[in-house]
């Protein structure tokens, strides 16, 4: 009787940068597992101030879009690359606004999109998005130091 082998999972990798806001709780503020990235959601915060951006829903959406392109340069992928986003808006009256600033970023690059209105965010934000995005082909990196967890720090120095 042979024994059948199982193929080797893919390494799930911690990606991390200073130039998106830290995350505000017990998750990272992006995984990678094979060429998958998985973006946590991301609110306004300026990452260099902690604090949220001024303005509306126009203002807050575009640093919300500065953060994940932050998280996903550290990913080593661009927004280009990303497949799915979810947007959670606190009014689901700001649609138009966001959805202005959103075309503009991803041009004719549109991901699949869900957009929900949820009932309150993160810190009181008006608006957070998470995303996903594919990497190329063969750019899975494996493991880091020969750990099962691999964790990738992109800072800004």
């Amino acid at each position: 009787m042979a024994v059948e082998k199982l193929p080797e999972l893919p390494v799930k990798e911690i990606i991390a940068t200073d130039r998106a806001p830290r995350a505000i709780g017990p998750y990272s503020q992006a995984v990678r597992i094979g060429n998958l990235i998985f973006a946590s959601g991301q609110i306004p915060i300026d990452p260099a101030t902690g604090e949220f951006v001024a303005g509306g829903i126009a203002e807050q959406t575009e640093q919300v879009l500065r953060n994940l392109t932050a998280v996903f340069e550290a990913a080593e992928v661009g927004l280009d690359q990303v497949v799915k986003t979810t947007v959670f808006l606190a009014d689901m009256n700001d649609f138009t606004a966001m959805n202005e600033v959103y075309s503009r970023v991803f041009g004719d690059n549109r991901p699949a999109r869900s957009t929900v209105q949820a009932a309150r965010l993160p810190r009181d934000a008006r608006v957070e998005i998470d995303a996903i995005a594919v990497s190329e082909p063969g750019a899975d990196r494996g493991p880091r130091a020969g750990s099962p967890c691999g964790v990738v720090d992109a800072t800004g120095s």
